[in-house]
């Protein structure tokens, strides 16, 4: 009999974990499976414990090789796979019960090629989220493509997914050999399909190794593991430019916040000659484009900047900087007739070291924060407490205009200022009568030459916050929300 799912686990020194893994796999409520464990030469416990599976669950296959690395062995799992539909999951991390159930049913729906998910972070046995993914499944969505979706630039992992396997074969997809090997093909499975379901759910356990041996991902501050991500990057790169150009800007933003973290690690830990990190460093750079080196935010354009410039030293410094303003770093306005707003951090023109202002320019990261904190009715008219600032600034906006909106009318408010950052405003529903029943909050905010424009948001969901008029409301109770 065919399987309706192949889930191919490529196996090396994974003792500790391997089998909580197989277990996960086991218990998955989607039943018709098969898991093709493939051992990559395993000096460990790890086989011994693949084979006990194999012994009383006749859906696991175990099958070996010399030591070639995960990509050949997945590719290896592959070419034995049967099943209509095809996943891969690491040895040492744990798949949720109803994952592929829910991933392998959103693709009989719709007929995409490949369906993914969420991810959570397995650390100590407690879940968090995965920084890697973290803004990539928040408003799920079936059928779309990465080149409307472009935050799945994002998800560049290949276990939290499931692949059509006609889909796979037929589009020749193929794990290169060395490590960061699932990078240039989670992005070519991406561009590749005719179109891809997203899930809100969470698929997969990723796990942040406690024992036995470290994982590819946390030994990524090491020269060889560096030069292999930068190897990934590279062939990336070279596939969106044939086939995805518009995703480059996107790529190249994501490789500067997340990746290029690991060089600055490294150059940090480097204590004798570090002459060939910088080198490495500088290729990193070489390899983006110009316009995604400037739109870098400002405090990653200074370590950019320093590493260039091989002034190590300086570059630990901001480091330490970085680390030490968690809570956010400032932004402050410089200039007399023409103010600018610059990033208050080390080495702002710095006589020594005359770095250019633009690399502090901070002015595009700046926003509005405003949002709704409270409010009771009160004679007829309901009082709204909020709070507005500009975020990463200390002072008070200067001029603080606020009206009502139904999409079609506006109506103005007159709002008092409550301390630095706040305010209070009374909304007279007899005002808005006849005219609709939801209205938003508008905020408009003024401060040394910048001017912004924002909806006022309700301090906890951070959605719109809206009045509803008394008397139009479908349930009956009449209240703000």
């Amino acid at each position: 009999m065919i399987p309706l799912l192949s889930v191919v686990v490529p196996v090396y020194n994974v003792e500790p974990y391997i089998t909580e893994c197989l277990k996960s796999l086991a218990a998955q409520t989607l039943e018709d499976i098969e898991v093709i464990m493939v051992d990559d030469g395993s000096q460990d416990g790890s086989r011994q414990a693949a084979e006990d599976f194999v012994a009383r669950d006749r859906r696991f296959a175990l099958v070996g090789q010399q030591r070639l690395g995960p990509g050949p062995a997945r590719n290896a799992g592959v070419r034995l796979a049967r099943g209509v539909y095809l996943a891969f999951a690491d040895a040492d991390d744990v798949v949720p019960p109803e994952a592929y159930e829910k991933l392998v049913s959103s693709l009989r729906e719709t007929g995409s090629d490949l369906a993914c998910g969420a991810v959570r972070r397995l650390v100590d046995g407690r879940l968090e989220e995965s920084l890697l993914h973290e803004k990539v499944f928040r408003r799920p969505e079936r059928c779309t493509h990465i080149t409307d979706k472009r935050v799945l630039v994002r998800d560049r992992t290949i276990w939290n997914k499931v692949y059509r396997r006609d889909f796979w074969q037929g589009n020749g997809l193929e794990y290169p050999p060395g490590i960061y090997e699932d990078v240039p093909v989670a992005m070519r499975a991406h561009v590749l399909a005719s179109s891809v379901d997203m899930l809100g759910d969470v698929v997969y356990h990723w796990r942040r190794r406690e024992e036995g041996e470290t994982s590819i991902t946390q030994r990524r501050v090491e020269a060889p593991n560096l030069v292999e991500r930068l190897n990934a990057i590279r062939a990336v790169r070279t596939f969106l430019h044939e086939r995805a150009p518009d995703l480059l800007p996107d790529f190249d933003a994501l490789v500067l916040e997340k990746d290029t973290l690991f060089l600055f690690q490294a150059l940090e830990e480097c204590r004798d000659d570090c002459a060939h990190l910088l080198r490495l460093a500088r290729d990193w750079q070489d390899e983006l484009s110009p316009e995604a080196l400037a739109s870098a935010p400002s405090l990653r354009r200074l370590e950019l900047h320093l590493v260039k410039r091989g002034r190590l030293k300086e570059l630990r410094k901001v480091r330490e900087f970085r680390r030490a303003s968690a809570d956010g770093t400032r932004v402050v306005p410089r200039g007399r007739r023409k103010v600018g707003w610059y990033g208050d951090y080390p080495y702002f023109r710095s006589w020594r070291l005359r770095i250019p202002d633009e690399v502090f320019d901070a002015r595009d990261e700046l926003k509005l924060v405003a949002r709704a904190e409270g409010g009771e009715w009160g004679r007829r008219v309901f009082r709204l407490r909020g709070h507005v600032s500009i975020h990463r600034v200390e002072q008070q906006v200067e001029e603080l205009s606020m009206w009502l909106t139904n999409g079609r009318r506006e109506l103005p408010l007159e709002c008092r200022r409550e301390g630095r950052y706040g305010f209070t405003t009374t909304i007279n529903p007899r005002r808005l009568k006849g005219h609709g029943r939801s209205w938003k909050v508008m905020v408009r905010a003024e401060l040394k030459g910048l001017t912004f424009t924002d909806v006022l948001r309700d301090g906890e969901s951070r959605a719109a916050w809206r009045f509803s008029v008394p008397g139009w409301s479908r349930s009956g109770m009449d209240m703000a929300q």
